[in-house]
């Protein structure tokens, strides 16, 4: 596996690709002679449907790729072939009014595996199945460990055997995991293929969102699937540990394909229980040592789950001082950071911490977001400012002790949403942590909350967690709803501002 990862692009697969494909292809498909794509065939492919042709890139290094076309598939027959569906390799097949989408290649090189982004291809191929308004996508799936047990069993029965995980096969057991289903066994599908015994299963995917060509197209939006952790404080032997408390959330919420992970402020705070005989000052310091290696490891996370997380927050220290801080690590292997601009009074009288300087917004693949550091949301001029920036979605993770404190955060947050016309996601800590100085006792009900109008929950909550239970929370968020409230609502609290008698603005530091 590739050690060091400083950028990963999703792309159109273009003619300039050509050979990194080819030589990938010859690696991979080692068991099969001449099993690379011409040149013609790929720019075939290409000019009759580029946006099926995506390949991923890791620094820059062709790592993946997946070929597809369109197909009206009422006019092949169940037991057809892959020469039968790619027109003798000529993909004279593809139709452009077609209403499937059929896979005709797919892999990842071997030094990339490990980091699932053969997830990111399928995701790709489901999100422009529900985009063109496809019924769904098909493909032949190749048995390659088959030749192992065909002379004790059928095809049928290693495929129910796989199924059952009695028997591993990294292609269906990869496909069915994705939530493809089998649906036959073809037989002589792909000439040439010895291990497979030139057998395959027919894999579907069914878009539940397609409607028929003959109704009303709906409208596109642009839906964003967020994950918030509403973590419990625990002892934890080691980081090790946490991380892997840690993981297993990034997991679950990317299992439902949500597009953010949000953790809580100072989630990593039990690691100080090791440092507890320390004044608490030098315990927060010791504390901010692990920042560094946490942030690289949820920037892996973010990688292999194919999802941004946003990690909360930290202590870090920057020359002599101590800041409050927390970094977006996003699935492309950028990362941004953020800091909190007020710290509570406690912070700042036990722990020695300062606030931060810098307030913006973050571009993502998900719209624009904003994050505020629990304190931060009480104080709506930054909140404001970053909503002129042309804010979607304000993340808030907090760590408070005891209700009233939730409630200010709760209250603020909520007020946030309605002013800015933006989301608003905040995820705390529940539970008590004894050990650790200063972080006895936490209270916290994560929430999503919404501008209250029309197209909007009446209480303006979109979802809410249980008080003090440890869960996650998930939540989908339509961004064009903020594009109407803005333009059609009942009240336009951006647009109505009195800009003529009062402004919000930073302020430059030279």
């Amino acid at each position: 596996m590739i050690k060091t990862i400083e950028n990963i692009d999703l792309q159109y697969l273009t003619i300039d690709d050509y050979q990194e494909l080819k030589q990938a292809m010859i690696e991979i498909y080692t068991s099969m002679e001449n099993t690379y794509w011409e040149e013609a065939q790929i720019q075939s492919l290409i000019t009759k449907f580029p946006e099926g042709q995506i390949v991923i890139k890791i620094n820059g290094q062709l790592a993946g790729c997946a070929l597809s076309i369109m197909v009206d598939y009422d006019k092949f027959d169940e037991t057809h072939t892959y020469e039968d569906i790619t027109g003798n390799f000529t993909f004279s097949t593809h139709d452009a009014e077609g209403d499937v989408l059929y896979g005709i290649d797919v892999f990842i090189k071997k030094e990339f595996r490990g980091l699932r982004l053969g997830r990111r291809l399928y995701d790709y191929r489901k999100e422009i199945c529900e985009t063109l308004n496809l019924k769904g996508i098909v493909f032949g799936g190749r048995m390659p460990n088959y030749h192992k047990f065909a002379a004790e069993i059928s095809p049928k029965e290693y495929l129910e055997r796989v199924k059952r995980k009695e028997i591993y096969d990294p292609v269906l057991n990869f496909q069915i995991s994705n939530d493809f289903h089998p649906s036959k066994i073809l037989k002589g599908y792909l000439e040439g293929d010895a291990n497979s015994g030139e057998f395959a299963v027919l894999l579907e995917w069914d878009n539940i969102y397609y409607q028929k060509k003959s109704k009303k197209a709906a409208t596109k939006k642009t839906v964003v699937r967020l994950g918030l952790i509403q973590w419990q404080m625990r002892l934890y032997k080691d980081l090790d540990e946490l991380m892997e408390q840690a993981e297993f959330f990034v997991d679950s919420v990317s299992a439902y394909r949500s597009d953010f992970a949000l953790f809580p402020e100072f989630f990593n705070a039990p690691l100080m229980a090791e440092f507890n005989h320390l004044p608490e000052s030098q315990a927060i310091r010791e504390l901010a040592k692990f920042t560094p290696e946490v942030v690289d490891r949820f920037s892996k996370l973010a990688i292999s789950y194919n999802i941004n997380i946003i990690t909360g927050s930290m202590p870090e220290i920057k020359g002599d001082l101590l800041y409050n801080v927390g970094y977006i690590c996003k699935r492309d292997g950028t990362k941004e950071r953020y800091e909190k601009l007020h710290v509570t009074p406690d912070e700042a009288k036990i722990w020695g911490m300062q606030g931060g300087n810098e307030l913006k917004t973050f571009d993502t693949d998900c719209g624009k977001i904003g994050v505020l550091i629990c304190y931060d949301s009480e104080f709506p001029e930054l909140s404001r400012l970053l909503a002129d920036e042309g804010m979607d979605i304000l993340f808030i993770p907090f760590l408070t002790d005891t209700q009233n404190g939730y409630s200010r955060v709760r209250h603020c947050a909520q007020a946030r949403a309605i002013e800015n016309e933006c989301y608003v996601a905040i995820a705390g800590s529940v539970g008590n942590l004894p050990k650790v100085n200063n972080m006895d006792i936490q209270y916290a009900q994560s929430m999503v909350f919404t501008p209250c109008d029309f197209s909007f929950p009446a209480n303006g909550i979109k979802a809410e967690a249980t008080t003090n239970t440890e869960m996650i929370l998930i939540a989908d968020v339509d961004l064009d709803l903020l594009k109407d409230l803005n333009q059609f609502g009942s009240v336009r609290n951006l647009k109505d501002r009195r800009t003529d008698i009062f402004e919000v603005r930073k302020v430059s530091k030279k």
